[in-house]
């Protein structure tokens, strides 16, 4: 299924293509303060609908996940990265989906505080 999102402004939008049944609520020092339910998907299935220069990145700890976010409403609606397996990956905040109904979602526990 093809799922339109976006930040809470607009400024950032993208389309992703998947099926989310699934999310994680991780517990890590950034998840924890922003709250988003993260899925993920194979990079190549998102498309970004947002000129690159709209898009605010932060990283941290290992560095390995570019986390996006818009800087004018502060809302983070997806992050990349790379899989263990090394294929390119995309972290989905599924909040920032509206099609999507949060209430049928099983949402499970990662435990990000623990890397």
């Amino acid at each position: 299924m093809l799922y339109e999102g976006s930040c809470h402004c607009g400024n950032v939008a993208f389309e992703v293509e998947g099926e989310f049944t699934e999310a994680l609520d991780c517990n890590c020092s950034l998840c924890r303060r922003r709250g988003g339910l993260l899925a993920f998907a194979p990079r190549e299935k998102l498309v970004v609908k947002t000129p690159e220069e709209n898009i605010s990145t932060y990283t941290f700890n290992r560095h390995v996940i570019r986390h996006h976010f818009c800087a004018n409403c502060g809302i983070a609606p997806f992050g990349e990265g790379v899989a263990p397996n090394g294929a390119a990956m995309a972290a989905i905040n599924l909040r920032c989906i509206p099609a999507i109904d949060l209430g049928a979602l099983t949402v499970k526990s990662y435990d990000g505080a623990a890397l």
